[in-house]
């Protein structure tokens, strides 16, 4: 049994819904930008990618008051999603269709308004809906409710790499005869108190310019730039497709990065091993490679390396579009399916933006500058996540 994609919902900071993102992607129009919902003056970061909507004009105002930002961002891609693949989830029976989504932080601006509200008015004066909107699961259970999903449900507390996990975990339902999941990610916490973790972490770009603040396979790769937004996704059996599918989940696998220490080689290349093979594709038959693009320096050097050994020195086109919304957290990866997708519906790889001295062109044939022109059937995506977790994933054209 095949599990097929059906419908794309996306919001990202270069384009709200699956076209104009797609149009933006295509025209090198970047959505990073210095913050705007706070006043990033007093920290060493200030560029970030912020989808600039008013989720109000999209939701219904009793949603909103119980849910933070990534979550409205959520229903808003998951309505487009449902509605692209022609499914009413209400209309199908009881627990056929299910919702599994990747979270980093759950609803960490939400989570900062109620700890501000604890401490300078008390108790009484924190919101109710605190018990629930800071939550991991949050995206997952707020989508179900919503569409009557009844089906299967989960969470993959994990960036990056979690949103192809989570895929890869609604793809099983469906093989399993879950008529329908919808999967993916949505993910981002763009407040001051997220903001000071993000900066923890020690990966982020100082650098204010935002064309020149997130450069991954660069000379001048400074760090990450965080953004907000995702994809999520419609799955359904090949067999059992409403609509013409956008393509195949044909192969997936996870793989976690050995203790580190000198000449330990990390998880990435065996994941990518592992999804050729259970995709039952040559390296040779891949078209194009979706790139995890850390931009930090070490960390795209490793990866440089994998695909090389994998493929060949220059063996695959290599892009990562992602320089034009920040890194996603949870809601990364599974954008970077939904345009790999799109890419292979079109004949066409995207660009990666604002690179144009490349580290690494002995090792990868990055796609910089204009979009490549290309018949594509079968792409690669690849992720990993803080803290040595690797995840790969094949999707085949139908």
């Amino acid at each position: 049994m095949s599990t097929v994609v059906t419908g794309l919902g996306i919001v990202a900071p270069n384009g709200l819904g699956v076209e104009a993102y797609w149009a933006a992607t295509l025209a090198g129009e970047s959505g990073l930008a210095r913050i705007g919902r706070f006043d990033p003056s007093g920290y060493s970061a200030s560029v970030a990618g912020e989808v600039t909507i008013d989720p109000g004009e999209y939701l219904p105002n009793r949603i909103l008051p119980q849910t933070d930002r990534m979550t409205r961002l959520a229903l808003i891609a998951a309505e487009e999603a449902l509605t692209d693949a022609g499914a009413d989830p209400g209309e199908l029976p009881e627990y056929a269709a299910g919702v599994v989504t990747a979270a980093s932080a759950g609803g960490f601006e939400f989570g900062q308004k109620e700890l501000e509200a604890l401490w300078s008015r008390g108790g009484r004066y924190v919101s109710a809906y605190q018990s629930f909107a800071w939550f991991y699961p949050v995206n997952t259970g707020q989508i179900s409710i919503r569409h009557a999903m009844r089906g299967p449900g989960g969470a993959l507390v994990a960036e990056q790499a979690g949103g192809l996990d989570a895929i890869a975990k609604a793809r099983r339902h469906v093989e399993e005869g879950t008529g329908l999941m919808v999967a993916g990610g949505v993910d981002g916490s763009l407040s001051p108190w997220s903001w000071i973790c993000l900066i923890r972490s020690g990966t982020l770009s100082t650098a204010t310019d935002p064309g020149r603040a997130y450069l991954p396979f660069d000379v001048d790769a400074r760090g990450q730039v965080p953004g907000e937004g995702g994809a999520l996704l419609v799955l359904e059996s090949g067999d059992a497709a409403r609509r013409d599918p956008y393509g195949t989940l044909a192969g997936y696998a996870a793989t976690f990065d050995p203790p580190p220490g000198p000449g330990v080689e990390p998880g990435l290349r065996r994941a990518i091993v592992q999804a050729l093979d259970r995709a039952r594709v040559d390296p040779s038959d891949v078209d194009v490679v979706f790139a995890d693009a850390s931009g930090v320096g070490s960390a795209d050097l490793a990866e440089a390396r994998a695909l090389a050994t994998v493929f060949g020195p220059r063996g695959v086109p290599v892009t990562a579009p992602k320089t034009m919304t920040g890194r996603l957290a949870g809601g990364g990866a599974p954008l970077d399916v939904a345009t790999a997708l799109l890419g292979m519906r079109d004949g066409v790889i995207p660009p990666t933006a604002h690179v144009d001295r490349p580290a690494h062109g002995d090792l990868i044939d990055l796609v910089t500058g204009a979009p490549r022109e290309r018949a594509l059937g079968t792409a690669l995506v690849v992720a990993r996540g803080h803290g040595g977790f690797n995840s790969a994933m094949v999707v085949r054209r139908n």
